[in-house]
């Protein structure tokens, strides 16, 4: 079997031999299929070598695996349980009455349990298919659900009538009653968590609605509904209860929203989650934001030159404020994160006031706010200011309690990072004066403002070219000195057939020059402050997001879906 496995390699260009022949006689003495053990190694291309394995063991390779509406019957010839445990995926019934064959397929044609497993429990005759690993539990998820054979596991022997599954009143708590069916979901919420994880997903959704429970995750901004078993109402109650456990909330009190965190370990990383539920007609929608603790740095920024320049500048000065501004779930707190990171050194004191604690950094006294002891941002400054702090980072300014003390803070030598919520950088000073600070204040105590938004990242490995003519510049407000080549989304294995994978950060920045601080004390007009802000260097965001189109990072469509129309570009 070794000289079997190895001549695909060579066909297919594996440049060490010697060592896929070590990873194979490891998987001989142990006793197990050896398939993982290679692919894992990444000593061969996945696609191609599986393919020449297929060819030479003369079975029928998928290149594809279009798998939409999947019949029923379909899911009913291979159950849940040994789909997913032997990872073998029923790709069509073909034939007629008693002539019918089911076509299975595997990635691992030498996993004897497999097969064995397939040929005793499964009643058709099986034809057997290959197709790559990737591909097929991808497959796998889409056709049973994340969670399919613990869910079968759970329901085994449960007497419910799936046919008139009721909503509204809560079932009583599975976790409660049976030891076993408590370790079963347990371990079926770890899954949807871990898949969570899996796909870089920064939010769970588990929404109850009149005959179904949907889950949803937030991958690259854009939410995603996911595949779940049939039929999973049933253990709708158990499903959020175990959540609330795990998130040490009152399972009992489902009238009131609450909130809650939860900490993981996931592959070595700490995961802090936090859990918000909220009652709704249907039952309860449990809320969970995956929060890793990562180092924080301007790098992973990935800001324009110009832009980090004017960032190291401004963390470099010695009093003052600077705002970030941008809606909910634009970034703001990775950039606040980031800019403490870069000025925390031994020699600086830092205090921050959160609402809540998103990450934990080393060196850096962070305080929550809790309201309901009388913790406000408000409260929470006046004690630390006491507390001689050379920076200070209050996690939003939302009244003008709050922002008159960030100014008195910084008119008494502390340099302070805040955000706000504004539609650009811009209406940040319009923003600080409606909340009723002065604008001679304003002007005297603000160094910068930086709006920001996400837009997401054009997959390396599908994007494909696109032309932009002169009329679509003119069109767009792109300006014709901005040189590079832009792209369009493909869709591949890598990226979910999305065409992206993650997300960046595009900005625009305001800089309070004496000329911006003196129109704005004089209370100007605000197109008067818009063109000084030019005449400074102001580049409006659609402008930034020109330089990413054109450099590959983005789309188009991206810049202008999070960007306002009636900006125009950079020079």
């Amino acid at each position: 079997m070794t000289q079997l496995l190895i001549e695909p390699a060579r066909r297919t260009g594996c440049e060490d031999l010697h060592a896929l022949a070590e990873v194979l006689r490891g998987a001989a003495q142990r006793q197990r299929s050896p398939i993982d053990d290679v692919l894992d190694a990444g000593l061969v291309n996945e696609e191609n070598y599986l393919r020449e394995l297929a060819g030479a063991l003369h079975l029928e390779w998928l290149a594809s695996i279009p798998i939409a509406e999947v019949p029923l019957p379909l899911r009913e010839a291979c159950g849940p349980r040994i789909a997913l445990r032997h990872r073998l995926l029923p790709v069509a019934i073909e034939g007629e009455g008693d002539h019918r064959r089911l076509k299975l397929a595997t990635f691992d044609p030498f996993n004897l349990i497999a097969r064995q497993a397939a040929a005793q429990e499964l009643v058709l005759p099986i034809d057997w298919c290959m197709a790559s690993r990737k591909r097929l539990h991808e497959a796998l998820r889409r056709l049973y659900g994340v969670g399919a054979d613990t869910f079968e596991q759970i329901l085994e022997g449960r007497d419910f009538d799936y046919d008139h599954i009721e909503g509204g009143e809560d079932q009583a708590n599975i976790i409660d009653q049976d030891d076993d069916e408590e370790a079963s979901v347990v371990k079926f919420v770890n899954q949807i968590i871990r898949e969570a994880l899996d796909q870089r997903a920064t939010d769970i959704h588990v929404e109850p609605l009149s005959t179904n429970l949907r889950i949803r995750y937030r991958i690259d901004g854009r939410l995603l509904e996911i595949a779940v078993p049939e039929n999973i109402k049933a253990l709708q109650s158990s499903v959020i209860a175990r959540l609330k456990i795990m998130a040490h909330l009152d399972i009992a009190e489902r009238r009131v929203p609450q909130d809650g965190r939860i900490n993981l370990q996931f592959e070595g990383q700490t995961i802090d989650v936090r859990v918000a539920t909220v009652p709704t007609v249907e039952g309860e929608s449990v809320s969970l934001r995956l929060l890793n603790q990562e180092r924080f740095n301007l790098d992973k920024l990935r800001m324009e030159p110009y832009v980090r320049r004017k960032i190291e500048e401004l963390l470099h000065l010695p009093n003052g404020i600077i705002l970030i501004t941008g809606p909910t779930g634009s970034g703001k707190s990775t950039s606040l994160y980031s800019f403490l990171s870069e000025v925390n050194h031994p020699e600086q004191r830092i205090v921050t006031v959160e609402d809540p604690v998103e990450n934990k950094l080393t060196g850096v006294m962070q305080i929550a706010v809790k309201s309901e002891i009388g913790l406000t941002f408000a409260t929470a400054l006046r004690s630390i200011l006491r507390a001689d702090p050379n920076i200070v980072m209050i996690g939003e300014i939302r009244d003008l309690e709050t922002a008159e003390i960030a100014i008195r803070a910084s008119l008494t030598g502390h340099l302070v990072f805040s955000t706000l919520h504004t539609n650009d950088a811009l209406g940040g000073i319009s923003r600080l004066i409606d909340m009723g600070v002065e604008p001679f204040l304003v002007s005297a105590a603000v160094r910068a403002f930086l709006a920001q938004r996400l837009v997401r990242r054009l997959c390396p490995h599908c994007k494909s070219p696109r032309t932009v003519t002169d009329d679509d510049r003119r069109e767009l407000g792109m300006p014709m000195n901005i040189v590079g080549q832009a792209y369009t989304p493909g869709g591949c294995d890598q990226c979910r057939a999305t065409g992206f994978s993650g997300r960046l950060a595009i900005y625009e920045m305001v800089l309070l020059t004496p000329a911006m601080q003196d129109l704005i004390a004089h209370s100007a007009h605000a197109n008067d402050v818009r063109t000084q802000a030019v005449r400074d260097g102001y580049i409006p965001m659609r402008g930034y997001g020109w330089h990413k189109v054109m450099q590959g990072e983005t789309t188009i469509e991206e810049v202008v879906s999070v960007t306002s129309s009636d900006i125009g570009g950079a020079d």
